[in-house]
């Protein structure tokens, strides 16, 4: 049996049957395992305005996240923002570009990568331009309070392939640590992100 190969087609990586198998997992891609981005700190504080809108998507009624009477008379002493806010806190400031216009231009873009402020540099996969969320953990220190300026600083921890009957994908692990504005961890997070 004769196999034909196109001029400039390239069997793609983890495929049985094309001239050699191929690894998305370059050197360059290996480099960017434990590199740590540059901090992102929220361009304004956290607010009673956007905590209480946070609560409400959320669905969590609970007084400490609005009520001031009856939030100073728990441990916290005063307003604090639900758990997760800090994932969400970072909106962009108003005299920047919408990073979802990129959806008129690229039939590709999925919405959520240009969303995300890790400060890092993006994992050179130009063959694998869907991105899908494998998962996330979290880990809670203390809640955010009103004024607090948030930074997060975000890191490769991990950047792996696998092969499945779809194909090649792979795995980007960023952790990423919430702080307030003295340093204290108000939360880490880890998510799964999966090229393919």
């Amino acid at each position: 049996m004769r196999r034909w190969r196109l001029k400039g087609c390239l069997p793609r990586p983890g495929h049985r049957g094309g001239v050699m198998d191929q690894t998305y997992i370059t050197p360059e891609v290996k480099a960017l395992i434990g590199m740590e981005g540059e901090p992102q700190t929220c361009w304004e504080p956290v607010e009673r305005s956007e905590i209480r809108r946070f609560a409400q998507a959320v669905m969590d009624d609970d007084p400490i996240f609005w009520n001031d009477d009856y939030a100073k008379n728990t441990r916290y002493g005063g307003v604090v923002a639900p758990p997760l806010f800090p994932l969400f806190a970072h909106r962009r400031p108003p005299d920047t570009p919408d990073p979802l216009a990129e959806a008129v231009t690229n039939p590709d873009f999925d919405g959520f990568a240009g969303l995300m402020t890790t400060g890092l540099p993006p994992v050179p996969l130009p063959h694998l331009p869907r991105l899908l969320n494998g998962g996330n953990e979290v880990e809670f220190y203390q809640l955010p309070r009103l004024g607090d300026r948030i930074t997060a600083r975000s890191k490769y921890l991990d950047i792996y392939e696998k092969t499945g009957r779809s194909g090649t994908m792979v795995f980007i692990v960023i952790e990423t640590r919430y702080t307030n504005q003295h340093d204290e961890l108000l939360m880490v997070s880890r998510v799964t992100l999966i090229r393919r």
